[in-house]
């Protein structure tokens, strides 16, 4: 993929983010940009992202367009730094009920880009199949407009031509200037959306040679 164009500042300044088990980790994410990070299971993956939107304990700091996080609100972080683990959460009855009245326009934009119909979103969330949430998921995610999103596995549980729309329609956004960090074991899939590629071992994480 190419490198993406380049901000004045990054979009995501990461400097000796660490916990009692993981880290330090330090790399910059610049808008527009979509990092992979493959390893096998346990290596950190996921609980390096848990850390960049602060859901686990850790130190160390991170800038968000030059903004320290520790001057800014958890929820509000939360909100722009949005983490979509491998098995979202889902708190109400239907997929519906989760999106706020001024995301509808966007939640309606993105629907159709992943294959989903307006009506699932009336169904009770338990009738949805594993993939459908997995792309209701997304289009949470993406409803919020976060300046940077961290997915972890967004595609295991579909199909291919769910995996093939689910890409696409990532592209875009990071075309648009969305940053992406990627946790994926497709290797096609690190090479088909990721600018750089970084492998975790032992909850270190380290930057592949181009």
């Amino acid at each position: 993929m190419q490198t993406p164009a380049q901000s004045p500042a990054p979009r995501l300044q990461v400097r000796n983010l660490q916990s009692p088990i993981a880290g330090p980790y330090t790399f910059d994410l610049a808008a527009g940009e979509c990092i992979s990070i493959a390893g096998p299971s346990g290596a950190g993956k996921s609980l390096l992202l848990r850390m960049l939107c602060d859901l686990d304990p850790n130190t160390g700091e991170i800038l968000l367009d030059g903004a320290p996080r520790s001057g800014i609100g958890a929820p509000v972080w939360r909100s722009q730094v949005v983490y979509q683990p491998a098995e979202p959460a889902w708190w109400l009855p239907t997929a519906g009920a989760h999106f706020k009245p001024g995301q509808i326009p966007r939640m309606q934009e993105l629907l159709p880009q992943l294959n989903l119909s307006p009506a699932l979103l009336e169904h009770e969330v338990s009738r949805l199949s594993t993939g459908e949430r997995q792309r209701m998921a997304l289009i949470r995610s993406l409803a919020c407009n976060p300046k940077v999103l961290l997915l972890d596995e967004p595609t295991a549980a579909l199909d291919p031509e769910a995996v093939a729309a689910t890409e696409t329609l990532l592209r875009k956004e990071v075309a648009s200037g969305l940053s992406v960090i990627l946790v994926t074991h497709s290797a096609q899939q690190a090479q088909t959306l990721g600018h750089r590629h970084m492998t975790m071992r032992e909850r270190q994480l380290h930057e592949d040679t181009p």
